[in-house]
């Protein structure tokens, strides 16, 4: 018999999954989702070589999240039917093919397409957190899932400082480039570490598997509670990183790329502070987390509105508002992932799907605000979905048991 240990998809109790693969799982997530955030900083700069309307610059962030979106429901899925470990790595390389055509993009068309296409592939890092939640063993999953989903949004903020440095340093193009090279590092990592895999799931053809999803919407109240707070969360996340480039490199503050990519470390000190969320839902907490981190949340827009008088307020607002989003995040996914052992990957393509329709819904309206109504317009619709996630939550916590 082969001594190897194989990941099934099953029930089975494991030995605990070793922390250097969950920190590279963690850093690979990271590295794949901050292909999707790295032009956020850098609107200014596309709008002025592309010639788009700074009305209309927030479309770059909202096609590569629609096409986000589709992946989720599109390939995320066939992580339950297919070989993870070769799903993972072809579409890291696919990525790697995607940022070289945003990299060296010569047209606003061309660029559209490169995004589309980096969108549509970076879901990679949703294969990874539903294959870390089946390494890992039950009792630790809460664990696994906080440190690899605290990757992903750490990722999310470095990318505005990486791209803000490499902006300043060598041109946006620079930042697409070395992120090509470092992805294709991060492959060959993976060629060594990840293990064998053994699925034990029914067989499925592509147009049942996709309906699945679906099925399971219908099926668990649960996934349809928590995927609606992730559409909102995730708004009011991209309604502050989409829009804050803006007012910080006008006039009178008029930052470099660098100076505004900063401000994501604050976002990931928030992040990392809200990674002890996962070990709470393991414990049984998971709604009061939530219910802290949505207050959290509204009180996070509060400093925000000061961003033009104080950019110490800003820095707190930062830190709440990514706190409290990771926070709610990792509840959200240690409380949906145990729903159904066999389905992880559907389960999180579902979830994810509203997760993108709420970036891209906050990045467009956030730009288009801004534009209209200034940043205190933009305060004002965060903190007005912060309300209605927070609203949402204490109507449907009392039909919950955890």
């Amino acid at each position: 018999m082969n001594e190897e240990p194989q990941i099934t998809s099953d029930t089975t109790v494991r030995a605990s999954m070793p922390r250097y693969v969950t920190l590279l799982f963690a850093a690979a997530c990271g590295m794949s989702v901050a292909n999707v955030y790295f032009a956020q900083p850098l609107l200014d700069q596309l709008s002025l070589e592309f010639g788009i309307d700074y009305s209309f610059i927030g479309i770059v962030i909202t096609v590569t999240q629609i096409f986000y979106g589709l992946g989720l429901l599109l390939l995320v899925p066939l992580g339950d039917i297919l070989n993870q470990r070769r799903l993972i790595m072809g579409q890291m390389l696919l990525s790697i093919t995607a940022l070289v055509i945003v990299g060296t993009a010569t047209s606003s068309n061309l660029l559209f397409a490169g995004m589309a296409l980096v969108g549509l592939l970076a879901v990679v890092t949703q294969t990874l957190v539903a294959f870390a939640a089946t390494m890992a063993a039950p009792a630790e999953r809460g664990r696994v899932v906080g440190m690899v989903t605290s990757g992903i949004v750490i990722g999310i903020l470095l990318a505005r400082f990486i791209a803000g440095i490499l902006t300043d340093l060598a041109g946006w193009r620079s930042v697409y480039l070395v992120s090509a090279a470092l992805l294709l590092v991060m492959v060959a990592m993976f060629y060594k570490v990840l293990p064998p895999i053994k699925h034990e799931v029914k067989s499925l053809s592509y147009p049942k598997l996709l309906g699945s999803v679906f099925v399971l919407f219908y099926q668990e109240r649960m996934l349809r509670i928590r995927s609606i707070l992730a559409l909102l969360i995730f708004a009011d996340f991209s309604i502050l990183w989409t829009s804050l480039v803006l007012p910080l490199s006008t006039p009178p503050l008029s930052l470099s790329h660098s100076a505004i990519g900063a401000f994501g470390l604050a976002g990931v000190a928030g992040a990392l502070a809200a990674a002890r969320a996962g070990k709470l839902a393991d414990r049984g907490y998971g709604q009061r987390t939530t219910g802290i981190a949505l207050i959290l949340l509204l009180i996070s827009w509060l400093f925000i509105s000061y961003t033009e008088q104080s950019l110490f307020a800003l820095v707190i607002g930062i830190i709440l508002l990514d706190l409290a989003v990771q926070a709610v995040h990792v509840t959200n996914q240690t409380m949906i992932l145990p729903l159904r052992a066999e389905a992880r990957s559907r389960l999180t393509a579902g979830y994810m799907v509203f997760y993108s329709i709420g970036s891209a819904s906050g990045s467009i309206a956030s730009t288009h605000i801004y534009a209209h109504y200034g940043w205190e317009g933009v305060c004002i619709l965060g903190a007005s979905v912060s309300a209605l996630a927070l609203l949402f939550w204490a109507m449907t916590k009392p039909k919950l048991t955890n």
